[in-house]
Formats: structure tokens, C-alpha cells, sequence
């Protein structure tokens, strides 16, 4: 057995299997599997995206995993290589992406002898995968292919982030090994869900936190039959059925007034939610078809597959969509009248330019201004698993590879500057068609509106909360090569925004920062008085 003839079996496997696209970060112990990898995408098996930073090819790999919704392999080398993907591996574990991590690794006998980049690799991401396995260039072949098989079953039926840690001896070359011909391993589908009937009687709330278009949609369906107001989170893909302004009506008297809470998806957005789900006297109900569940308050009383909600008082309904509409029009109103760009109206603009396009919205504040605007159609990704910044732009990237149609993403500047990397891709690397738009407001703005933006902090704000940069983002974006300009007014913005998504641009919008608390808490006091 060799190296060689073990990286093309697990490479066969993996087309075998329906893998449609790969992430590479090259190194050498990884050798064998480059040559693998490229030769399939030469006949046509598999795409091969070949990314030099291992955390921003990490966020890569989720994107495009998030997208298509198959297992996507991220192969690197061995040593501190490994160690760059734990990032996207926790997000994948959180958010439920079938994340394939392929490592690179010397044999097992070599560990704790201070061999070359040999470090103990093989189970680094617990507890974060669904499962991990050594694979052996000296094992059988069939061991090879066995568990890449099933490496990629559980990543999709999880879903979430697997580890192939694969232990490659010298030679790592020895000649040109043809990839084998393999079957596929399938496994029979588990039985439908069942959904269970919850009686009317409860004034009931639906919330839809993240989600995937499946589950958006099975939220926005239940709400529909329920005839009961929806509360959905920008990227719950539920959110053209629901509320707009449900985040701030969480703070009326309508709020106060709910008994019964039917959760789908994975709510973090607001503290207003949060609130909510951890009443004494409110039924929390949770649906999950998989094994794991949401309930951070821990006062979920059933978790149950589906749910078929009996229809109840139409009035509860028309109450919730009469302030919605009353609300929203408040909400303009303020918005309206600021002399300034704000986060708001920045996020307001992308999401009328995106219209029923794919959208993906950056962590912090740009997320919870787009909670504001009344969002289409189309599909709508964030990083919600852990709310990190880190790895957006790769990931945006990685979706709008996937998914093969233009993308717009929108994201704050320090989400930016954090991974300005994963705006690089070498020469013969396909580039997506992707627009960021940045809405710059010097940092993080987000603080300012939280207790560390009281006044009595202003001292040490910017420093230890705020964090300005001082990096000229259109600059750092010239410098990888990428088209970019800047923005200040909503007419630019407009204007900029109206012109199609052809490659990779970016449009930074200089944002107001000094009014972004006064602004929030006067757009919750609005909720405090509506309904």
C-alpha cells in the first residue's frame, strides 16, 4: 500500500459520493491528496478551490457546505495547518454545516518524537465533530474508502463538521495513480418526522431564529395554518411571512399578553427574545427533527419533530399585524429623519437592492439593523452557529461559488478587516460574483449600544470596545486586487448599488457612529409604545 494510492481511493470515494466541490490549502505531508484532488477536477469529477490561509479556506468550505448542503472536504496539511480551521469547525458544529476536514498527518508512531510538523492532530476538534477517524496509507485499501463513505454520510445526515485525519507515510510521489473506480454507500432515509397537533386555546407566538431554507419554510407554514403572528430573525428564511418590525413589538404590551411560545431554528439575535423564551409563565415549545436542540433559557417543556397548529382566535393575529404595520411606519419615520447614513438605512438599501436575490448578512450590528427592513424572498445566510465575525467574507464567497449566482453581502468594518484574506484567491482560481457592501462606522458600533456604551465608559470605549482601525477599507480592498469605492451618502449609495453584480466589488458606506445609541433607543421606545 502507499500514500499515493491511498489519497486517490479517498478522493474516488469522495465523487463517489456526490462531492461536487473541495478546498485545498496546500502543503507537503497534504501532497498526495493535491495530486488527487486535482486530478479529478481535470476530469471533470469535482471542483478544486485552492485557498493559502487555512482559516480563510476553513470559512470557504463552510460557505460553500452551507450553500449546497453536501459535505464539503477542506483538505490541509499537518501541524498548526490543522489548527487554523477550528473556527469554521465550531461554527459548522453550532450552525449544523457538513464540514469535511481531510488532514494531512505523518504516521501515528511519529507523534511525541518531535518529528517535523507532527503534532497529536486526530482528534483535535473534539468536541465539535460528529465523528473522527485515523485513516492509514499502511491500512487495506478498503479501510480507505470505508470511512471516507461515512465520513461524508454523517456530515450531510448530521449535518455538521466531520475529521478524516489521514496518517500518510513516505513515498508521498510515486508516479500517477489513476483514480479507482468505487461504488457509493448509501443509507436507507428515516421515516418522516411526525408532526403532533397543539391545540388552540394558548395565545401563541411562532419564532424562527437561523435556519435553513427547509426549516424557514416549515416555521412560516406552521404560523400560516396557526393563523398566528410569526417573529423571524433576518436569516430564518421565514422572514417574508413575518413580522417586520417583531423584534421591537417584543417589548409592547402585545408581548406580554403571549402564553405560548412554538420555537423553530436557532434564535440569538436580541436580548428582546431572549426575554421572552425565559418566562415562568410562558409554554416553550421547541421543534428539532435532529438530536439536538435549542433552549438557552432552559424552560422548553417539549421538543417535539413537527407541529401542526390548530387555528385560534383570528384576532390575536390581526392585533400583531395592526401594530406591525403601525410600528413600521414609526420606524420610518425616524429613520427618515436623521441627517446622517445610519447602519439602518445602509442595511435597509442592500436588502431593496437585493430584492429576491442571495443575500448574506456579517455578525454584530449590520444583522440586527437589517432586523428593520422588509426583507424578499430570496435566500438569506449568516454565521449564526457561534455570532463570530471571523471568516465572512470567505464564507460569503464560498456561497456564492456554491450556489452559482450573484451574492451581496453585508457586513461591518472590523468583520471585514478580520478576514481581508479571503478576499485573495490565486491566479486560475474561480471568482465568485459577489458585492460587499461595508458599512464603516470606525468599529465596533454594536457596544454603543449596550451598558459599555453609558456614558461613564466613555474613557476607555474606544480603546478596549470600539476598537477603530484606522485601515482605509477601500485601500485594503485595492490592494487585493478588488474593484472598490466609497459612499457617504444614501443617493451614492443607491446609485452605487443599482449597477449588477459582475465579479468580486466593494462599496464601503462611511456610517454614523456618534449617534448609533441615541438611535437605537429611540427606535425601542417606539416598540415600548406600540400595541
Amino acid at each position: 500500500m502507499s500514500s499515493p494510492q491511498c489519497a486517490v481511493a479517498i478522493v474516488a470515494q469522495l465523487c463517489a459520493q456526490g462531492v461536487t466541490d473541495a478546498v485545498l490549502a496546500p502543503g507537503s505531508r497534504s501532497a498526495p491528496l493535491a495530486l488527487a484532488l486535482a486530478r479529478a477536477e481535470a476530469e471533470g469529477r469535482l471542483r478544486l478551490h485552492v485557498r493559502v490561509d487555512e482559516r480563510s479556506a476553513g470559512f470557504l468550505a463552510l460557505g460553500l457546505a452551507k450553500a449546497s448542503g453536501r459535505a464539503v472536504p477542506m483538505v490541509t496539511t499537518s501541524g498548526t495547518a490543522v489548527g487554523n480551521l477550528m473556527p469554521a469547525v465550531m461554527e459548522a458544529h453550532h450552525a449544523g454545516v457538513p464540514l469535511l476536514v481531510i488532514s494531512a498527518d505523518r504516521p501515528a508512531a511519529l507523534v511525541g518524537f518531535g518529528a517535523n510538523q507532527t503534532t497529536d492532530q486526530s482528534r483535535l476538534f473534539d468536541p465539535f465533530v460528529r465523528w473522527s477517524a485515523r485513516v492509514s496509507s499502511a491500512a487495506p485499501a478498503a479501510s480507505w474508502t470505508a470511512q471516507t463513505a461515512r465520513a461524508c454520510l454523517l456530515a450531510e445526515e448530521g449535518p455538521g463538521p466531520v475529521q478524516l485525519n489521514v496518517e500518510l507515510d513516505q513515498p508521498l510521489v510515486d508516479g500517477d495513480p489513476a483514480l479507482p473506480a468505487v461504488r457509493a454507500v448509501t443509507r436507507g432515509a428515516a421515516g418522516a418526522p411526525q408532526a403532533v397537533a397543539l391545540p388552540a386555546g394558548p395565545r401563541t407566538l411562532v419564532l424562527c431564529g437561523d435556519a435553513s431554507e427547509a426549516v424557514g419554510r416549515q416555521a412560516a407554514a406552521a404560523a400560516a395554518v396557526g393563523g398566528l403572528p410569526l417573529v423571524a430573525e433576518p436569516s430564518s428564511n421565514a422572514r417574508s411571512a413575518a413580522l417586520r418590525t417583531g423584534r421591537l413589538l417584543l417589548g409592547s404590551t402585545l408581548a406580554e399578553q403571549v402564553e405560548r411560545v412554538v420555537v423553530f431554528g436557532h434564535p440569538t439575535l436580541s436580548r428582546p427574545v431572549n426575554k421572552l423564551l425565559a418566562r415562568d409563565d410562558v409554554e416553550l415549545i421547541v421543534v428539532s427533527s435532529g438530536p439536538d436542540w435549542v433552549d438557552p433559557t432552559w424552560h422548553a417543556t417539549q421538543v417535539l419533530p413537527g407541529v401542526l397548529l390548530e387555528p385560534g382566535d383570528p384576532d390575536w393575529l390581526a392585533r400583531w399585524r395592526a401594530a406591525d404595520v403601525e410600528l413600521s411606519a414609526r420606524v420610518d419615520g425616524v429613520l427618515a429623519g436623521q441627517g446622517v447614513l445610519t447602519g439602518p438605512a445602509v442595511a435597509a438599501a442592500v436588502v431593496a437592492a437585493t430584492g429576491d436575490g442571495l443575500l448574506m448578512l456579517g455578525n454584530s450590528q449590520p444583522i440586527r439593523d437589517a432586523d428593520l427592513a422588509s426583507l424578499g424572498r430570496g435566500r438569506v445566510f449568516a454565521n449564526r452557529g457561534l455570532a463570530g465575525i471571523d471568516g465572512t467574507v470567505s464564507t460569503a464567497v464560498g456561497i456564492a461559488l456554491a450556489s452559482d449566482a450573484p451574492l451581496t453581502l453585508l457586513c461591518g468594518d472590523l468583520t471585514f478587516l478580520h478576514d481581508g484574506n479571503g478576499l485573495t484567491a490565486g491566479l486560475g482560481e474561480r471568482r465568485p460574483d459577489l458585492r460587499i457592501v461595508v458599512a464603516d462606522d470606525s468599529g465596533g458600533s454594536i457596544f454603543a449600544t449596550l451598558e459599555y456604551g453609558e456614558e461613564r465608559y466613555a474613557g476607555a470605549f474606544d480603546r478596549v470596545f470600539g476598537t477603530p482601525s484606522g485601515v482605509d477599507m477601500v485601500a485594503l480592498a485595492a490592494a487585493h486586487g478588488v474593484r472598490a469605492r466609497r459612499v457617504t451618502t444614501s443617493a451614492e449609495l443607491a446609485d452605487a448599488l443599482t449597477e449588477p453584480i459582475a465579479g468580486l466589488d466593494v462599496i464601503v458606506a462611511t456610517v454614523d457612529c456618534a449617534g448609533r445609541r441615541a438611535l437605537n433607543a429611540r427606535l425601542n421606545a417606539l416598540g415600548v409604545l406600540a400595541g
